[in-house]
């Protein structure tokens, strides 16, 4: 049996919530009254239910070349995770687009076929990778969401409670696809190959769905809206200004998603 494949702390464990949610608030400008801050978290939700599903079945392509009992145990919890924050984006989008009249069909149609060209063009170990970059973009945005506590102050807490649930999660299972990349023999060039395109292709679909959503609310071309959203991703909070060097980070070639063990930040959500 070979030993250790898990990396993650040794007391570590984790296991799927089952949360509900209010989901009214979707009917307006959740995220503080700005069109563009709502715009781009109902965009990035919009991701998540095919995503979630590439990342389940990547990891599941090398489940039986794991045979350490804990990282299998953490494999089935990260799968349970993810099924259910698909389950719950999927409830999230449905609604938005409903009570907005976005048309989610033309907004999933591009992820569809660009994850249809990956698993054809892709070998298997280039999609795990793939799914271990991801994560690690999703984990620093949790622990940049719930150490600063400023990304969502002004939001509706109904639809921010969402978020965080989602943020916990994410920083739980964000060593999984990593570590089974590592046991399968994956290499750092993967790796970093992977954040690159992952995150440029990410970031693209966001601002698509973000464009399309404000064209269709009237605000495409309001430069307020726009100047707004600078300021809300790069200035004050800096969301993702403050993410840059954690980013980097998967570049080191001593690089684990648990060389920075966050977990207090779990603990402090879970007794607020």
């Amino acid at each position: 049996m070979t030993a250790n494949q898990s990396k993650s702390p040794d007391d570590h464990k984790f296991k799927p919530r089952k949360p509900s949610f209010n989901f009214a608030g979707l009917s307006g400008e959740w995220q503080g009254g700005s069109a563009f801050a709502t715009a781009f978290e109902n965009s990035f939700s919009m991701l998540f239910p095919q995503g979630e599903k590439v990342f389940i079945s990547s990891v599941k392509a090398f489940e039986d070349k794991i045979d350490d009992p804990k990282l299998l145990n953490e494999i089935k919890a990260f799968y349970a995770q993810e099924a259910i924050h698909t389950q719950q984006h999927i409830k999230y989008n449905k609604l938005v687009c409903k009570l907005r009249g976005y048309d989610l069909e033309k907004i999933e149609e591009p992820l569809r076929k660009r994850i249809a060209w990956a698993q054809s063009a892709l070998s298997a170990s280039r999609i795990l990778a793939g799914t271990a970059a991801s994560e690690h973009l999703t984990a620093i945005l949790a622990d940049d969401m719930l150490r600063h506590k400023d990304h969502f102050v002004d939001a509706d807490p109904d639809i921010a409670k969402l978020w965080y649930w989602h943020a916990i999660e994410e920083m739980e299972h964000k060593a999984v696809a990593f570590d089974v990349h590592l046991a399968i023999g994956g290499t750092i060039k993967e790796r970093r190959q992977a954040l690159l395109f992952n995150t440029f292709h990410i970031f693209k679909d966001v601002f698509r769905i973000l464009c399309m959503m404000l064209k269709h609310d009237g605000k495409l071309w309001s430069i307020r809206e726009w100047w707004s959203g600078f300021i809300f991703l790069f200035i004050k909070p800096g969301v993702l200004r403050r993410t840059i060097i954690p980013w980097l980070s998967f570049f080191r070639k001593d690089f684990h998603p648990w060389n920075k063990d966050n977990r207090h930040l779990i603990t402090e959500w879970e007794n607020s």
